[in-house]
């Protein structure tokens, strides 16, 4: 049959359709949706202001952020590169033992790394060369002594003080 007017059409075709068996496909079963896990941002603890972002990693067990008397010895030497504390941050990661860097990087997004003496290397560091600079995701990164093997010992602090120079 060929209908001309469309019009015409509703007076023949009623307004309900029905499927037969064979065309009708299952309707899946209705399934829980899972629950949204927000993953939140790691919140570290950490000592200065973080304006220029660069971020000091040190490991001291016994205290919150750094020895008094390292602190000073380190603000000392960020003066000299005209840095001060409210452009560095201070990281003890000896207050969060399995921090990865990448947890370190996307909380601090630093654009200059100085990680003082073995133990403040994150679990996730692979092997890297003592008092050389190297960039790590586009930023200089510096590994040296920690102030411990540094106070008592000349060398140490005259390698680490040519190599921050640099950095």
């Amino acid at each position: 049959m060929k209908i001309e007017n469309p019009i015409a059409f509703s007076f023949i075709m009623p307004d309900e359709l029905y499927l037969l068996n064979k065309d009708k496909t299952p309707v899946a079963a209705y399934k829980e949706p899972l629950p949204v896990t927000e993953t939140k941002p790691d919140n570290f603890n950490f000592m200065g202001g973080n304006k220029k972002n660069f971020l000091v990693i040190v490991h001291y067990p016994e205290f919150e952020f750094i020895d008094d008397k390292h602190l000073t010895a380190l603000e000392s030497i960020l003066k000299r590169l005209n840095f001060s504390m409210d452009d560095t941050a201070i990281f003890n990661i000896a207050q969060y033992a399995g921090t990865t860097m990448k947890q370190l990087t996307d909380f601090f997004k630093p654009q200059k790394l100085l990680l003082l003496g073995q133990q403040a290397l994150p679990v996730d560091t692979g092997p890297i060369a003592l008092n050389k600079i190297h960039r790590s995701n586009n930023y200089p990164a510096l590994f040296s002594f920690s102030f411990d093997e540094m106070m008592e010992n000349n060398e140490n602090k005259k390698a680490f003080w040519e190599q921050m120079k640099q950095l």
